[in-house]
């Protein structure tokens, strides 16, 4: 009997060691990738850094080039998350604490079937159905509120704009933020919850002051998630934006994003054109790299209160 136990246990340290190997690997890897991604975006944008102003895109240097681009990327970054942040935390709670359990359990399939669709398709999508139905509301904006910088006519009269733009992206990252936050209000101990209620408060006090402070850190997971695929989505943004000059206007045609330059770029570009493109993309990984830091620093300030531990 000692000696199967003696047996079972040297297997079980050996496994121990394979898996924990494994694992090591796999996290060394995943460095190594990103090291390497990093060196190889460096190394091929260097002539863009090292050449003339003049020969640059623009003719007035690199940064030049590249801000108003960068500007556009945030600015339909912001859109998505403005709009798909309260609908995804609505529609989850709605699923995890205010539906029936059969129909939460068929809008948690759709939602789930939503983030499954290609890129191509939202993009084929709001080029040919959502543009054309938003152009009488941004002619109706231009005439009523075009007084507001972000309303200025004249409007679009196909309806591709960066407006539009942050709507696909919104719908795309919807289900995202959703899915996620979802299974982190599911995961709220029914403890918390049914001690607020027996205190005496109502359903969104409940939610209010057990739910939401520990599902605080998951949602921000969520939210910057959806945000890193806003900041690189390519052909969804390339399809439904009409790219032009940086300008306030969100219903006129104009601005551009760094994926969506380079997507429609990248087919015919050879020398300098070539690497400024190349270094267009290694200006979105540091800022896809500096939003992922600053959503964990983010996180590891209020993980002591939430469910992240």
């Amino acid at each position: 009997m000692s000696n199967t136990l003696t047996a079972g246990a040297a297997k079980g340290r050996a496994g121990d060691k394979v898996f924990s190997g494994l694992t090591l690997f796999a996290g060394c890897l995943i460095l190594f990738v990103l090291f390497a991604v990093a060196v190889f975006l460096l190394w091929q944008a260097l002539p863009t850094f090292a050449a003339d102003p003049a020969d640059v895109t623009g003719g007035h240097g690199f940064w030049a080039y590249i801000w108003p681009i960068v500007v556009g990327t945030l600015i339909a970054a912001a859109i998505a998350l403005l709009l798909a942040t309260p609908i995804g935390i609505g529609v989850a709670l709605f699923i995890s604490h205010f539906a029936p359990r059969r129909l939460a359990q068929g809008l948690g399939y759709v939602v789930d079937l939503l983030a499954a669709i290609p890129s191509v398709v939202y993009g084929a999508w709001g080029m040919t159905v959502l543009a054309p139905a938003l152009v009488p509301i941004y002619v109706w904006l231009a005439e009523n509120a075009g007084w507001i910088p972000i309303f200025e006519g004249p409007a679009s009269q196909t309806g591709k704009t960066m407006l539009t733009a942050g709507i696909v992206l919104a719908v795309m990252i919807l289900p995202i933020i959703t899915s996620l936050s979802r299974e982190i209000f599911l995961q709220t101990p029914k403890l918390h919850e049914e001690a607020a209620l027996a205190m005496g408060a109502t359903r969104w006090e409940m939610i209010r002051m057990a739910v939401f402070p520990f599902a605080r850190a998951g949602v921000i997971s969520a939210v910057m998630l959806g945000l890193g695929r806003a900041l690189g989505e390519t052909m969804a943004v390339a399809l439904v934006l009409s790219g032009g000059g940086l300008i306030a206007s969100l219903i006129k045609t104009g601005n551009q994003t760094i994926a969506a330059e380079i997507a429609l770029n990248f087919p015919e570009a050879f020398g300098l054109r070539l690497a400024e493109l190349i270094a267009a993309g290694l200006v979105l990984f540091v800022i896809t790299l500096a939003v992922n830091m600053i959503a964990r620093w983010i996180i590891s300030r209020h993980k002591e209160f939430s469910g992240a531990n």
